[in-house]
């Protein structure tokens, strides 16, 4: 019918078009559409490489295993830390870092496997939500993609793999809710939960040996913030010399500058105006321009001009009725001796991250005009004055607007100690203020995980079909937790395990690992508690809707 009459014709027209080429000497089309087709067709740009089917997935399996092999050793107790060391422009070694923290031993590292890229980008995510557990989570999302690498050997289909771990993760989170214990209405008993989960955080840190001095100092700074969840009312202060015992929780906050020449060194009740503006427009910079004068009094004029000007605004600022100045940028000599001629405390070059901090901590708004002195927002404290730490002369603001602000003045022996000691007390700090709004907590040291793998077990001697083997394999993944942190104390992982194991299934649900002992043991007694469910990402992310 049409399709014969259609061939018909379009075999017509290409006997006339080939007849047309031949009787010319030209090349027909066809000769070119056959060459056409017997070329490669160009989709991708030119350098990209393109994985597919089997290739894809083990190279996404490969790489995130890696990255959860490379943290690994660090997590638990007895983890172990990890020197970074990277290259300087000239090829030789550069700046040393000493860390078991997770994040940062991935944040340093160069990744180009995408997989292994998504694995720290979980690792930041846990770093900024919560402070602490970025390790974990790695680990624990490795684990899980191992299993699911056997799982696809065994020729399950993604999909089915992905709706079992979501089942899994359902009833996992629902135990952790079920199990978790809530002591925020009493105060004494939160704060030793307080005490217990800085403890915790702190005991896979540099500061282990030292951790009831610091985690008493942690629970102070934060309980000072009166719920209340800025960090950024409190300063860590880095000091090197001394031993890391000798740090200190200090009322106030601590600027690292010194107060001007000739100027007073203790204010009482003082009044703040806090600024970002030049102040050193007593030098001539006419930039683009020449000037020209016929002798050395013109110059003189023009200086004397400049300084009338920088007088002018001393004087604007002075009207605001204060006693201390704090300048973001520079204060010159000339302006420097108008305020000590004032008697007015004139602090400058206070960096940008700390006079936004200081700003905040005295209630001041910071200002670039002063042409209108009412409307501007001074700040104030009860007692400005120097102090001296080691070697270093600061400030100290005592009473500031913001009583709950203080500053944690952290010693050391060498620099990469003083900087680990602030990760890991900054650690401790956010998982801290994460409990103070979420007061729920569970047990640790793998007392949780067992508790959800056995009821994971449960659930999947409970499914038909093939996604209780994901189901199976999510449980396994979860054992991998105290199976790594007993490995990386030297003990006898598949023992202990197995026993905790046994322990669960008797309802002995409060058992987990004494990494002090090498031996199992009832957190109660030992105290050894993790962050509540609502803080862990990975198993409150909410589930996709139905359709």
């Amino acid at each position: 019918g049409i399709n014969a009459e259609y061939g018909k014709q379009w075999y017509q027209r290409r006997v006339r078009d080939t007849n047309y080429f031949t009787k010319f000497n030209l090349s027909s089309p066809a000769s070119h559409s056959t060459m056409t087709s017997l070329n490669p067709v160009q989709i991708l740009r030119q350098g990209a490489e393109e994985e597919k089917a089997e290739h894809a997935r083990m190279s996404s399996f490969i790489g995130a295993i890696a990255i959860g092999d490379l943290v690994k050793s660090t997590m638990g107790p007895k983890g172990m830390d990890k020197i970074l060391v990277s290259m300087g422009n000239d090829g030789y070694p550069g700046e040393i870092q000493v860390t078991n923290d997770g994040a940062t031993i991935l944040r340093s590292i160069g990744v180009d496997n995408p997989a292994a890229k998504v694995l720290v980008n979980i690792s930041k995510v846990q770093d900024d939500m919560v402070g602490d557990g970025t390790t974990s989570v790695t680990v624990l999302a490795a684990e899980l993609l191992r299993e699911a690498e056997s799982l696809v050997h065994k020729k399950l289909h993604p999909q089915t793999i992905i709706a079992g771990y979501r089942a899994a993760a359902k009833v996992a989170l629902q135990v952790l809710t079920d199990t978790a214990i809530d002591n925020g209405k009493d105060a004494e008993a939160f704060k030793k939960d307080l005490m217990n989960i800085a403890r915790t955080t702190l005991s896979s840190k540099i500061l282990n040996q030292h951790k009831e001095h610091f985690a008493e100092l942690a629970v102070n700074a934060v309980l000072r913030l009166k719920g209340n969840n800025d960090l950024e009312l409190i300063q860590i202060l880095k000091k090197t010399g001394g031993s890391i015992e000798d740090s200190y929780l200090d009322e106030g906050f601590l600027m690292e500058k010194e107060i001007g020449h000739n100027q007073p060194k203790r204010i009482e009740n003082a009044r703040i105006l806090v600024a970002n503006t030049p102040m050193d427009t007593d030098k001539i910079k006419i930039f683009g321009s020449k000037v020209k004068v016929d002798s050395t009094a013109k110059i003189a004029e023009i200086e004397l001009a400049e300084k009338n000007k920088m007088k002018s605004k001393v004087e604007k600022i002075l009207n605001h009725d204060i006693t201390c100045f704090i300048n973001r940028q520079l204060i010159y000599d000339y302006p420097d001796q108008l305020f000590a001629d004032a008697g007015v405390m004139a602090i400058e070059h206070a960096d940008f991250d700390g006079i936004e901090r200081l700003s905040k901590v005295l209630g001041a708004e910071i200002v670039s005009t002063f042409d209108q002195p009412e409307k501007v927002v001074l700040g104030s404290c009860k007692v400005i004055e120097e102090v001296i730490i080691g070697e270093d002369k600061l400030i100290k603001f005592s009473g500031v607007k913001k009583g709950e602000a203080c500053t944690v003045v952290l010693r050391g022996a060498t620099k990469m100690i003083v900087d680990e000691s602030e990760r890991s007390l900054h650690d401790a700090l956010c998982v801290l203020t994460q409990t103070v709004k979420e007061t729920r907590t569970v047990f640790g040291g793998g007392c949780s995980e067992m508790r959800m793998a056995r009821h994971i077990d449960e659930l999947a001697a409970r499914t038909p079909g093939k996604e209780a083997m994901a189901i199976e394999s999510f449980a396994r993944a979860l054992r991998q937790i105290p199976t790594i942190i007993a490995d990386n104390g030297g003990y006898d992982s598949s023992q202990l395990v197995t026993e905790l194991r046994a322990m669960h299934s008797e309802d002995q649900v409060y058992s987990g690992l004494n990494m002090f002992a090498g031996e199992t043991g009832d957190m109660r007694e030992l105290e050894s508690q993790n962050l509540s469910p609502s803080s862990t990402p990975l198993l409150t992310a909410p589930p996709r809707p139905q359709k």
